[in-house]
């Protein structure tokens, strides 16, 4: 089997002897290439070119976002006009995920465990018995997603982690409560909601404060705790979304607490919950920060959203 190992030397989890004992335990099992990522977008290069190589196994080590990357390099490499021409699952390589970023939300909702060294061995042993998955994906306009996407308040407290990290603080829970403690005192989403959700052949839904899309369960995690506004989602189905219609401290809280508990089933008067949808499109009276699997990726008006079904092979 021939395989390709994206490493993101940044990962903030892994070290470069740790990269080292990853790479032998791999040889011992395929016939694996090393590539480092040098650029942001450097993943999907580096996938896309495994793609027409012909190479049967991607395996990342990363966060979700070098995740993100290599599915979307995976997922266009094969691609010759629109992405009504992705080859099938079985035609493209299997990813394998191993968990070096900070959360690692994509890998953990397969089953691996949080830490590297464990993971390893379970993707290893995946290999030797042929135990792979078959998922879905969502589609942001065109870029694709693995387990979420936001439109409004959850994408401007990336965007504020994000440049945290750049400033030089270390991502963990605290730094989170913090940025969202912020965004919500300061943030326009509070004052004027200005979202509408649209799907075809239904009711408009309009002044929504923010919106949670999200492709399997759970939304992401702090710490071990997993948090679930839409317990239901699934990789074998199709979007869910939760949205509030006002950022209200009583219902904000409340929300919060329904998606930590251990059996979450977030409700309310301010809530929207829809689920297992085909396709929506989310529009903005004025520009909204946008966030696809953890990554701020700016500010947009409007982002159609679709499922894509039976999309990838995960080794799981």
């Amino acid at each position: 089997m021939r395989a390709i190992l994206v490493v993101n030397p940044k990962a903030t989890t892994t070290t470069g002897r740790g990269r080292d004992v990853l790479v032998r335990a791999l040889r011992s099992e395929v016939d694996l290439t090393v590539e480092y990522t040098r650029r942001r977008g450097h993943a999907v290069a580096l996938a896309r070119k495994a793609v027409r190589q012909g190479v049967d196994l991607v395996v990342t080590l990363g966060g979700d976002g070098t995740v993100n990357e290599v599915v979307n390099g995976l997922m266009t490499g094969g691609l010759t006009h629109t992405t009504d021409d992705r080859l099938p699952a079985e035609d493209l390589p299997a990813l394998a995920a191993v968990p070096g970023g900070s959360t690692n939300v994509f890998a953990r909702a397969l089953g691996l465990p949080r830490e590297w060294p464990e993971a390893t061995s379970m993707i290893l042993e995946a290999l030797r018995v042929g135990r792979v998955r078959t998922i879905g994906l969502g589609l942001a306009d065109d870029r694709y997603f693995t387990f979420c996407a936001g439109l409004g308040m959850d994408a401007a407290v990336i965007h504020r982690v994000e440049r945290a990290r750049r400033w030089g603080r270390v991502s963990t829970p605290s730094l989170y409560l913090r940025s969202i403690v912020g965004q919500y005192l300061v943030g326009a989403e509070r004052r004027h909601p200005a979202i509408r959700l649209e799907r075809p052949g239904e009711v408009t839904q309009g002044e929504l404060a923010t919106v949670i899309i999200q492709n399997t369960a759970p939304w992401t995690y702090v710490g071990d705790r997993e948090v679930n506004p839409n317990p239901d989602a699934s990789f074998d189905l199709g979007l869910d979304v939760l949205a509030l219609r006002r950022l209200r401290v009583p219902s904000t809280t409340r929300m919060v607490t329904q998606s930590l508990s251990r059996r979450p089933d977030p409700r309310g008067r301010q809530i929207l919950r829809l689920h297992d949808l085909e396709e929506f499109t989310l529009v903005a009276e004025q520009p909204q920060a946008f966030q696809l699997d953890g990554d701020y990726l700016g500010e947009r008006s409007k982002v159609r959203f679709t499922s894509v079904s039976a999309a990838l092979r995960v080794i799981c």
